[in-house]
């Protein structure tokens, strides 16, 4: 073999040798992807379950009683024990409705039954509830024409609740506004008034609303502009008191029960509600008495 040949031959062996070493790199494997794994439908409910709970607790004791505050939705934990019954007492005047108003999951080994104490708007519906082994667990359902209560029970083997109610938040709001309302309409509309010196000799002229007054006096100092109960719950009109030249000056007043009282004297005035051209006006003329 001539050189020129062989060096072409060993040029081809050694391309030969370097593509089998490549070929027998091993290639890196393709990267596989990673995908989260959604939670599983009991796992989310579970996890809703575990956040409703409501567990008992030391500040919410009354004596043996323990009051939870009322939420839609919750579940309340009631703790009872073989041998002792627990009362469940609903709100006084709260009525069981439907049929089989109290359900349980597992009515074979709980014994569960119903009482009332008091009498009249104080009727009081009462759940008794009582294990009749230990380490058991259930759920309740209690409905009433008020709400429905969620409860889930447990048996312990000495530890036990007497007795549960709850209170009401929104109840408790309504009374407080109640009371509040009782007390505006309890409270004066002014202080140290002479009745010999009142002063009704007020005209009332204009529009047919609902926000009319019914009256109006003065005390020689204040006026007091009586309105209609539910007119003060509603959007009220704003007062103009009217000059001797006839121009219109927006006045302040006060509600005080069911009168807008205005700590000046006026002759003439004016209550406005509405735009322009649509405008409902009452006008209020004094008529008698000292001049202002």
């Amino acid at each position: 073999m001539t050189k020129p040949h062989l060096h072409l031959f060993i040029l081809l062996i050694a391309g030969l040798a370097a593509g089998q070493a490549v070929a027998a790199r091993p290639r890196p494997c393709p990267a596989t992807r990673t995908t989260a794994t959604a939670p599983s439908a009991s796992t989310e409910v579970e996890r809703a379950n575990a956040a409703a709970r409501v567990q008992p607790a030391l500040t919410a004791f009354a004596n043996a009683e323990q009051v939870y505050t009322f939420t839609e939705g919750a579940l309340f934990q009631v703790y009872t024990s073989l041998g002792k019954v627990t009362d469940l007492a609903l709100q006084p005047g709260e009525r069981l409705v439907g049929t089989g108003p109290v359900a349980a999951g597992d009515t074979v080994r709980w014994i569960i039954g119903s009482t009332e104490s008091g009498s009249g708007d104080n009727r009081q519906t009462h759940i008794l509830v009582k294990p009749t082994l230990s380490g058991l667990a259930t759920n309740l359902v209690i409905n009433t024409d008020q709400r429905t209560y969620h409860i889930e029970l447990h048996a312990l083997p000495n530890t036990y609740m007497a007795s549960v109610s709850w209170r009401y938040a929104k109840d408790d709001l309504v009374a407080i506004a109640q009371q509040a309302d009782q007390a505006r309409d309890r409270t004066p509309v002014a202080k140290d008034i002479d009745p010999t010196q009142l002063n009704f000799a007020y005209r009332l002229e204009g529009d047919a609303v609902a926000w009319r007054p019914l009256r109006s006096f003065d005390d020689g100092r204040k006026v007091y502009i009586e309105m209609q109960p539910a007119s003060i719950s509603t959007e009220l009109p704003p007062l103009f008191m009217i000059g001797t030249d006839g121009k219109a000056e927006l006045t302040n007043y006060r509600v005080q029960s069911n009168y807008l009282v205005v700590d000046r004297m006026f002759s003439r005035a004016e209550l406005r509600l509405g735009h322009k051209g649509r405008q409902k006006v009452v006008r209020i003329i004094r008529t008698g008495g000292p001049r202002p």
